[in-house]
């Protein structure tokens, strides 16, 4: 029976699910900005929030799991073990479950965006390690790597490394240490973020080749450049996302240095973009291309954003508003999620169902997403530039009269919101109706 499944689409139905779960508690989440007592003596914000963040960062993490494991049965078939899939598979879902359970009871005690209890850290560390073992079982005897498979490994192992960091706290002599503590906690978050993005973005060059019928950008010195780059930001860039605590300057200054490395993508991807507009009417009605323009684009807009945030005088007005979290959505939506909606659309195309011919309900989900998500993320940076100008220069204005100003904005980024979060779920629900009458029909 193991041998009939395939743990790539197993893995992106098991993602849309935990997408659609973060979507209902984000928006749930939302509404406490417009009315605070909103489910306050059942479900309050303390919960929504991580019920939210963690389903989120779960799906990008199961997704890219699933672009892995779908990318490795479609180049190097019968040599991924489905056994230790089967297993890793159990792994993610009794800690999902369990994660979710937890937070409805008010279960807490992990750090931030890992506000669980510790755990359920195991299972996820046991389903990972596992991950890296099936991943190099099936790419150790291949003799020339492309660029993907480079990107995968490399995000792979960095992660596992991240994780085991990420609970350092645990040990008296970090959490005893209050800066100490902090200084890790931050910086682990860049590091896990720059791991899934190895993932993701190998899974773009992946794509790329899968949608071109070549293996030019697999292989080519440019996109060896930028894995190296990446690989450079993943293991130094996260120096930027602790300036506001009081470590060494050296440390800020690597960290600052490294981040204005990539202006190279910056400014390759704008040489790119006119490239890009000549194909677009010879491939936008392929689905999995569209979702990459997309994607490309977002790229474009939050490097932009990241880069101007590293800068030590605009980050004191950035930190800990909702310029970071526009940054964070942008990023997860605007990019990780446009490409994983890519692979699901490539993984998932079979003779039955395909996405090759325009479909009406797809083009009208595809454009909703794109206007609502750029209005939602004007909204919130507009609201933290206003808030971070309060934090450096209006002191003495109460915080609930500044919240009261920002009222405006929240009510536009919750309403966007709304929309991007219900297109989101109906494009889930497409790909995953699809795939069941697929499996309908072939029966």
């Amino acid at each position: 029976m193991i041998k009939q499944i395939h743990f790539g689409k197993l893995f992106f139905i098991l993602a849309l699910v935990v997408l659609l779960g973060g979507l209902l508690f984000g928006l749930l989440a939302a509404q406490v900005y417009i009315f605070p007592t909103f489910l306050k003596d059942t479900l309050d914000f303390s919960a929504l929030r991580p019920l939210h963040v963690s389903l989120v960062v779960f799906w990008i993490i199961i997704g890219a799991t699933a672009s892995v494991i779908s990318g490795l049965q479609i180049l190097y078939p019968n040599t991924f073990s489905n056994n230790i899939a089967a297993v890793q598979f159990m792994l993610w879902f009794i800690a999902t479950v369990g994660i979710v359970v937890g937070y409805f009871n008010k279960e807490f005690g992990g750090r931030e965006y890992w506000e669980f209890n510790p755990i359920w850290a195991l299972p996820i560390a046991c389903s990972w390690f596992l991950f890296l073992i099936n991943f190099l079982k099936s790419v150790l005897k291949i003799k020339k790597w492309p660029v993907y498979i480079w990107m995968w490994m490399t995000g792979i192992v960095f992660f596992l490394f991240t994780f085991f960091e990420n609970y350092l706290w645990m040990f008296p002599y970090f959490r005893e240490n209050f800066i100490t503590d902090m200084t890790i906690q931050w910086k682990v978050n860049g590091s896990l973020v720059g791991s899934w993005n190895q993932i993701i973005y190998g899974t773009s060059f992946f794509l790329m080749d899968r949608i071109s019928g070549e293996n030019k950008v697999g292989y080519s010195k440019l996109s060896f450049a930028m894995f190296f780059l990446g690989l450079f930001n993943l293991m130094f860039n996260w120096g930027h996302h602790i300036y506001t605590l009081p470590t060494e300057s050296y440390i800020r200054y690597i960290g600052y240095i490294v981040s204005m490395t990539e202006w190279v993508f910056f400014i390759r991807i704008i040489h790119d973009w006119k490239k890009s507009i000549q194909d677009i009417k010879s491939n936008y009605h392929f689905y999995p291309y569209r979702f990459i323009m997309a994607a490309d684009f977002w790229i474009f807009v939050n490097m932009g954003q990241a880069i101007l945030m590293s800068i030590p005088a605009i980050n004191i007005f950035t930190h800990g508003t909702h310029v970071t979290v526009a940054h964070a959505m942008g990023t997860t939506i605007g990019i990780n999620t446009m490409i994983l909606f890519s692979a699901c659309f490539i993984i998932f195309s079979t003779k039955t169902i395909s996405y090759l011919k325009p479909s009406t309900s797809l083009n009208i989900v595809f454009w909703t997403i794109q206007i609502s998500l750029l209005i939602f993320w004007l909204a919130l940076n507009i609201a933290g530039v206003k808030k971070g100008i309060w934090q450096v220069f209006n002191t003495d204005m109460p915080h609930n009269i500044m919240m009261a100003k920002l009222l405006p904005w929240f009510i536009t980024f919750n309403i966007s919101g709304i929309v991007l979060m219900l297109s989101l779920a109906v494009l889930c629900l497409l790909i995953i109706f699809n795939y069941m009458k697929n499996i309908l029909l072939t029966k």
